[in-house]
């Protein structure tokens, strides 16, 4: 046997010893055993899997689940748990008790990962609070502020695949209840190292001191975001679809809806409980094709006026439409669309209300620009951020912010991250309203154009096997720039790890047409894909969507050129 191998089985063992979770102890032990038979296949799985350790970022964690240091499982987790205990009480500074509150979503797991964090955090010395039952990430977010929590751990992998889960982190304090940015993410990341570094787990104190939220807390969030939108007298009689895509958004939206005064959807009743295994979808993500087609069978059979979705953890929105021009008659808008809708929404509330000077609109870098024309149209600042809602919510002034990945923040007078049941109970809001004046959301969308201006998006993915590759592709833009995108020459490119403006630096070009078109090529934050973000301004939408059909083209002959 090689040195290689012998390290990756002494590392198994050495995992194997501290493992508190019997199924993956049987899991681990198999492939120690069948490595030592000589089996090719079962030594490759435990190299991948002691390749190295699965990472901690602004993201958090986040990963498949399994046995090893490159999965999700309870030893990371106790290790992640144990580390970030030690940072808050660093930065508590030993003059109190700070604390941590914990919450979980439906997938597999979920429960144990959180249960041992508060354990662990208890033992620790914190204070630690548990939310009652799985929950929307949105409530643990509200959780942090609402209590005045030092941090907040939310365990979900929110819409990826079924055999994934994480763990994100919010700092209370200072950061208002964000999620974490870096200097803490490299701080947390280097306790947990000096944890692993220290062998076993199991010798970690753990405490069953730990506190249950109680129901008053689930009730304040619920009032709150009933009061994002109170239905209008014309909500009577909208018939809409929705699904929770096996998540745990129904149990909290539904309370909201009867808060706030909206009549009950259909739901779409195969999706709407909390399952783990995902039993109808490939891909757990409203995004994805596929996933809403049970949501586009119930709104057919039921003539519904519209469908909502949120994804398993309920932080993000998915909004359709019926179309007569789509396939099977129903059209899911873009996250660029309800973004630019609700941001419209926010802007003429914050005029309303007299908002102060600095009030602002705020998207990420990838997300339409349509948004800076509605923040110029009222007078409000607009503000350009990284990806990601651990920036989008810092934006100062912020009363509305988006990303196209069907993320909004409505209410960051209470939660300060995306919120999918708070944004789905503003879009209710503009769609009753609308229908008030006998108009649909289709309508609202082409009154949007023809005010601001005729923005068109489109998006391309690349998933690789090795995540190498986007490297390369990186690496071979920065180094020599192309001079045009099909047809329409480049004018200038900004590459964010120069820094560019107010920007924190990154792993993102931008690409700026001569015809105001506009490119962004970044690696994806939590799966293995290169993503591509294409941006038009037409003088209709008929020449909008024909300038995004051939940036498109243009951007994928590139893609094929440099891949």
């Amino acid at each position: 046997m090689s040195a290689d191998g012998k390290a990756v089985l002494d590392a198994a063992h050495a995992w194997l010893a501290q493992d508190p979770d019997s199924r993956t102890r049987a899991e681990l032990q198999g492939l120690i055993e069948e490595t030592d038979r000589g089996d090719a296949a079962a030594a490759a799985e435990l190299a991948d899997r002691f390749a190295g350790r699965l990472a901690f970022g602004t993201a958090g964690l986040r990963g498949e689940l399994g046995a090893g240091s490159n999965r999700m499982n309870r030893v990371l987790v106790a290790q992640a748990a144990a580390g970030l205990a030690a940072f808050v009480l660093e930065r508590a500074g030993g003059e109190r008790t700070p604390s941590v509150v914990i919450g979980y979503d439906g997938r597999r797991n979920s429960d144990v990962f959180a249960q041992d964090s508060a354990e662990l955090f208890a033992g620790a010395g914190l204070r630690a609070i548990l939310l009652p039952r799985m929950l929307p990430t949105p409530v643990l977010a509200f959780a942090v502020r609402h209590l005045g929590a030092d941090a907040g751990v939310m365990v979900t992998a929110s819409h990826n695949p079924p055999n994934d889960n994480g763990y994100k982190v919010y700092l209370g304090g200072a950061d208002d209840g964000a999620q974490i940015v870096s200097p803490a993410d490299l701080e947390i990341a280097a306790h947990i190292q000096r944890i692993a570094d220290a062998g076993d787990v199991g010798a970690l104190p753990r405490s069953l001191g730990y506190e249950t939220a109680p129901e008053s807390l689930v009730d304040a969030y619920v009032a709150a975001t009933a009061a994002v939108a109170p239905a209008p007298e014309t909500a009577g009689g909208l018939s809409w679809v929705y699904t929770a895509m096996h998540g745990v958004g129904w149990d909290t939206l539904s309370r909201v809806l009867k808060a706030a005064g909206y009549p009950e959807p259909v739901p779409v009743t195969r999706q709407i409980d909390p399952d783990g295994t995902f039993p109808t979808v490939a891909f757990p993500n409203p995004e994805e094709p596929g996933a809403m087609d049970l949501a586009f069978e119930a709104a057919r059979r039921s003539n519904a006026d519209l469908v909502i979705a949120n994804d398993p953890d309920a932080d993000r929105l998915a909004v359709a439409v019926p179309d007569p021009h789509a396939p099977g008659g129903w059209r899911r808008l873009t996250g660029n669309q309800i973004g630019l809708l609700l941001g419209w929404r926010a802007a003429r509330l914050a005029r309303e209300a007299d908002a102060p000077p600095g009030a602002s609109l705020a998207c990420s870098l990838v997300s339409s620009p349509g948004l800076k024309a509605v923040a110029d149209h009222y007078g409000l600042d607009f503000h350009t951020t990284l990806t990601g809602f651990k920036w989008i919510s810092r934006a100062p002034g912020i009363v509305f912010g988006f990303e196209e990945a069907l993320g909004y923040l409505v209410n960051p007078d209470t939660v300060r991250d995306k919120d999918g049941i708070s944004a789905a109970i503003a879009m209710l809001g503009l769609v009753t309203e609308a229908r008030g004046r006998g108009e649909s959301l289709s309508r609202v969308l082409a009154e949007f154009d023809a005010t601001f201006g005729f923005f068109a998006s489109g998006q391309i993915a690349i998933r690789v096997d090795d995540v190498s590759t986007i490297a390369r592709i990186m690496t071979r833009l920065r180094e020599q720039h192309p001079s045009s995108i099909g047809r329409v020459a480049i004018d200038r490119v900004d590459d964010l790890l120069d820094g560019v403006e107010d920007l924190p630096k990154g792993d993102v070009l931008r690409l700026w047409m001569t015809d105001g078109s506009r490119v962004i090529i970044r690696p994806s934050g939590t799966e293995p894909k290169l993503k591509i973000y294409l941006d038009v301004r037409g003088d209709s939408s008929d020449d909008a969507r024909a300038r995004l059909a051939a940036l498109d083209e243009g951007a994928r002959a590139l893609l094929d050129e440099v891949g």
